[in-house]
């Protein structure tokens, strides 16, 4: 199967999950959601258990398997607690979304990864989105209040 169509299998299951993450934290905490999340995960385990050879492993996969999955458990939490916050999911989640800014910056200071121009367009057009996305207009206030500010 073409790789864009797990690519949009991923962005159809991700928006879903955005709305099932605001829907959570309008009803526990960000920590009771990272625990359901991962509970989430682990019914998921036998079957990818068989799909998968964990013989031969090395330590090093090991150890940066675990660390991918405590970033990703603290990227979770940290996205929860700003939904309970009260954070627009239409806004949070988009603007969340925009981690891979993070990847393009440490894939270019680590793994001496050179973006391309057109590239660097895409990575300054989602900087524009994301500061697009995060304004929040003042709120309007009627005559009477703006004339009570002036006395």
């Amino acid at each position: 199967m073409h790789w864009m169509v797990y690519a949009s299998f991923a962005i159809v299951l991700w928006g879903v999950n955005g709305l099932f993450m605001k829907l959570g934290t309008n009803r526990v905490s960000a920590r009771s959601m990272v625990i359901w999340v991962t509970a989430g995960f682990l019914v998921l385990l036998p079957f990818l258990w068989r799909a998968t050879t964990l013989s031969g492993l090395s330590s090093t996969v090991i150890f940066v398997g675990l660390i991918a999955g405590t970033v990703n458990g603290l990227g979770n939490w940290a996205v929860f607690a700003c939904l309970e916050k009260g954070a627009k999911a239409s806004v949070a989640i988009p603007l969340t979304a925009l981690y891979p800014l993070c990847t393009v910056a440490l894939a270019t200071a680590f793994l001496k990864e050179r973006p391309t121009a057109l590239q660097w367009l895409g990575i300054a057009l989602a900087v524009a989105a994301g500061a697009m996305l995060s304004y929040e207009p003042a709120p309007v206030t009627s005559p009477e209040e703006q004339l009570d500010c002036v006395q």
